[in-house]
């Protein structure tokens, strides 16, 4: 097996969440629910499939799953996340 990145950085998500939440998201605070560290969405891994799997940069947990449908996105959310939005 090659040592090749099999993810890229969060970054790959902004335009993603920014259509889901309507602001800038790479930079908002996740701390993960298994080892408690606090890194911003752009710090994390994104595996990209059937949806985007967004994981800990330190443990690799998932911290969010994102699945674009038909009509509808579906997100699951895990561990603390602090959003911050602009408001219109």
């Amino acid at each position: 097996m090659s040592d090749d990145a099999r993810w890229l950085d969060g970054n790959a998500l902004g335009g993603l969440l920014q259509e889901l939440f309507g602001a800038e998201m790479t930079a908002a605070p996740h701390t993960c629910q298994s080892c408690g560290t606090q890194r911003p969405v752009a710090a994390h891994r994104v595996y990209l499939g059937a949806g985007a799997v967004l994981r800990c940069p330190v443990c690799d947990k998932i911290a969010a799953v994102v699945a674009t449908l038909p009509g509808r996105h579906v997100v699951h959310l895990t561990g603390a996340w602090r959003l911050e939005l602009p408001r219109a």
